[in-house]
């Protein structure tokens, strides 16, 4: 009898489907939606720009009609062209650009020289660095590493000219070597990060390879790097994007075009201008195919980056 009583019950008041409910679409929701699609265009908006300008004329940019246009400027593929050296001088001009020549090519070779070095040998040294502020145990570890996030207020620009000092005195000016030594070993946000995740490692796994006789190398190489390729790879792409982006530093330290990374190369482009007017057309190019590899690294490891930065405690 009871057993009826209470299937009548479920009977009148059905339960709703689990995974069914729909969040109401409130005015809050709503406002959220609009902020996040300005926000969206607005970071978007200036990469569409450079392509619309790089897809351009020069000479077509400046006319009167085109200012505002959304659309590229009498299309053509000639500022690409002559971004890779595959247009003449003449036809250079013909299009509002310099003229001058750009050796994209070796400033490419030079750009994935020293972000590839720079990369690999940063995220070497800063996860070992981590390992033993994580997991050793030695006198002063705690005040060594208070001192290491402290350096992490000091902005990079108090450090340049002290860097460019001991580069011009060790002789390391206009080389691979003096470009990337600043930040060839590690740096404290590196050993940071890769610290926060490796104090999160369960130390069950280390102990049982511990109790098989593995010692502090054998345990690093062998259990807790196979553990850490998601931060690892998260700081290689983040160390690469830096290294790639960075400026100040390889424009003071490579003065020769043989050792110029791209972004060096790119000032200098900028600065050959023809009596015109800046060749942007030109200029958007270069800046464009420079930023595919970044772009394309984030869209294939973007979803990487933000699990593994939430994951060390970052904010």
């Amino acid at each position: 009898m009871a057993s009826t009583i209470a299937d009548g019950a479920s009977n009148l008041h059905p339960r709703r489907p689990v995974g069914k409910s729909r969040k109401k679409f409130g005015l809050g929701r709503t406002v959220s939606w609009i902020l996040l699609g300005l926000f969206i265009f607005l970071t978007l908006f200036p990469f569409y720009w450079m392509i619309r300008t790089a897809l351009s004329t020069t000479t077509a940019l400046s006319a009167a009609g085109n200012v505002g246009s959304l659309l590229p400027a009498d299309f053509t593929w000639g500022a690409i062209e002559r971004v890779l050296g595959l247009a003449t001088a003449e036809e250079a001009r013909a299009q509002g650009g310099s003229g001058a020549s750009m050796s994209f090519t070796l400033a490419l070779r030079n750009s994935l020289i020293v972000a590839s070095v720079t990369t690999l040998s940063q995220v070497t040294f800063s996860a070992m660095s981590a390992y033993a502020f994580a997991r050793l145990r030695w006198p002063g570890r705690n005040a060594v590493f208070f001192a290491l996030i402290t350096a992490m207020m000091i902005p990079g620009v108090f450090t340049m000219l002290p860097n460019f000092i001991l580069m011009r005195n060790l002789g390391l000016m206009n080389t691979f070597l003096g470009i990337m030594l600043p930040n060839l070993f590690m740096t404290p946000f590196s050993v940071f990060f890769m610290r926060q995740f490796f104090i999160g490692l369960p130390r069950e796994v280390e102990e049982a390879a511990m109790i098989d006789g593995a010692g502090h190398w054998r345990r690093f190489i062998q259990v807790i790097v196979p553990m850490s390729s998601a931060p690892v790879v998260t700081l290689g792409l983040l160390t690469f994007i830096n290294s790639w982006n960075d400026y100040m530093w390889p424009l003071l330290v490579a003065r020769d075009a043989s050792v110029q990374t791209l972004t060096v190369a790119l000032g200098v482009f900028r600065g050959q201008t023809p009596q015109t007017g800046p060749d942007w057309a030109g200029l958007m190019a270069a800046a464009l195919i420079a930023a595919l590899p970044i772009v394309i690294l984030y869209l294939l490891f973007g979803k990487r980056i933000i699990n593994s930065v939430g994951f060390s405690g970052i904010k």
